[in-house]
C-alpha cells in the first residue's frame, strides 16, 4: 500500500513476549487473561447453587 500516512501516538514494549506495539489514534488495548482464568473454578450444581466465586 502507498499514498497514506500513519501517525504513531505511542509505543509499548512487551519485552517478555518480544513484541513492539505501536499505538495509533484512540486505540485501546485489552488486558490479557491469566494462565488460569477465574471462570475455570466456577460451577453451578443441579440445584442452581453457584460455587467458586470467592
Amino acid at each position: 500500500p502507498t499514498g497514506f500516512k500513519v501517525t504513531v501516538k505511542d509505543i509499548e514494549i512487551a519485552a517478555g513476549a518480544g513484541f513492539v506495539i505501536p499505538i495509533l489514534g484512540k486505540m485501546m488495548r485489552m488486558p490479557g487473561l491469566p494462565a488460569v482464568p477465574a471462570a475455570e473454578g466456577m460451577d453451578i450444581d443441579a440445584e442452581g447453587r453457584i460455587s467458586g466465586l470467592s
